[in-house]
């Protein structure tokens, strides 16, 4: 018999964060932000960022923590209760540069071109991963980065299938979504994750052109 197809809407997420932060608290509070963010964006000079997806806010804590004025959204409420709370006992200052907002990704719009990063990791996109990368680099100003993280259901080094369940972005349709007149690609390629046998990350960091 076939198994139903899992559906990765706004009460599967509540619900997955919600049993998380209540069996493993721990393990989220000692959770580090993502190293490919790190990586890619601590020499960027901090201005206003969008972090589309957070999750718990690891990424968000870290953005406001160098410096950066963040937008920070998520489908889960528990989740962003969570990271809210870390920020503010990480201090005023930090929890003063973030503003935490529960929405659908797939709806929430903003004004173009008002944010100097967004960022936007291992997000499931139920419909077409090329509008969405072209919706998230519409919120991106001039000089401004787009950065992006997707898991890939296939390591395109072995041909093995991977972890990943959710239709999530790829370099091609980064590639595809983003006109290399409007955009400079920084960084464009599959990281095997440190962990043996957890699977390979597609990360995207792209410039728009000024």
């Amino acid at each position: 018999m076939n198994q139903p197809k899992q559906t990765f809407d706004r009460e599967f997420w509540e619900q997955l964060w919600s049993k998380t932060l209540s069996e493993h608290p721990d393990k989220v509070a000692r959770r580090p932000p993502n190293p490919h963010l790190i990586q890619e964006v601590a020499s960027i000079q901090p201005g206003r960022a969008l972090d589309a997806g957070c999750g718990h806010g690891a990424e968000t804590l870290w953005l406001a923590a160098h410096g950066w004025q963040v937008t920070a959204l998520d489908f889960s409420s528990d989740a962003m209760a969570y990271g809210k709370s870390m920020a503010e006992t990480a201090g005023a200052d930090i929890a003063a540069r973030i503003e935490w907002i529960v929405c659908d990704l797939a709806t929430w719009n903003a004004a173009p071109e008002q944010y100097d990063l967004v960022v936007c990791m291992y997000v499931h996109v139920a419909d077409s991963v090329e509008d969405m990368v072209k919706r998230m680099g519409s919120y991106v100003a001039p000089g401004g980065t787009l950065f992006m993280i997707g898991h890939r259901p296939v390591d395109s080094k072995t041909g093995n299938a991977t972890a990943a369940n959710q239709q999530q972005v790829s370099l091609e349709e980064a590639k595809a979504a983003l006109n290399p007149n409007d955009w400079e690609f920084i960084v464009a390629e599959e990281r095997q994750r440190k962990i043996t046998s957890t699977g390979v990350d597609a990360v995207i960091r792209v410039r728009r052109r000024k």
